[in-house]
């Protein structure tokens, strides 16, 4: 990493500038053309010195106050097309596989869902239930408590 790929990261690690020309003030902020930047943020991700430049937002700040892992034991089979099929829900913050851990987590794919009211929340759930029920054996929810976290990397 050379020293204006580090400056970049250490001035966008905490967010982006809320504003109609964020590039721009970065840019500014770094002594540096927009064009430069951006230049260097394309040659960054072609690397794989960074993957994306996303957006996390804090539900709880947009009114998504009720947040559902919703868990699912999905037929071996089936699990591709299941993620596929979930993935492509737009109600779905983030969806994965990870292994069961028999006899007690019989659950094998999980699907972030978020709603302004548990039963918002909920119905989320029962739609993806109607759209997978032939791959699904049972399924059930953990509600979060608290946010653990809301950041990404930091150097």
């Amino acid at each position: 990493m050379n020293t204006i790929e580090k400056k970049i990261i250490e001035k966008m690690q905490a967010g982006m500038p809320i504003s109609e020309k964020p590039y721009e003030e970065i840019a500014e902020a770094l002594n540096i053309s927009q064009t430069q930047l951006l230049r260097t943020l394309d040659g960054m991700k072609k690397s794989g010195l960074i993957r994306r430049i996303g957006l996390v937002p804090n539900h709880y700040a947009i009114g998504y106050t009720v947040n559902l892992m919703t868990v699912w034991d999905i037929k071996d089979s089936d699990i591709d097309q299941v993620g596929v099929s979930v993935g492509a829900l737009d109600f779905v913050s983030h969806c994965y596989q990870r292994p069961r851990h028999l006899p007690d987590w019989p659950y094998n794919f999980f699907a972030m869902v978020h709603g302004k009211s548990e039963a918002e929340a909920n119905d989320k759930m029962q739609q993806i239930n109607l759209l997978i029920k032939d791959s699904c054996r049972q399924f059930t929810s953990l509600k979060s408590t608290k946010i653990l976290k809301k950041t990404g990397l930091r150097i």
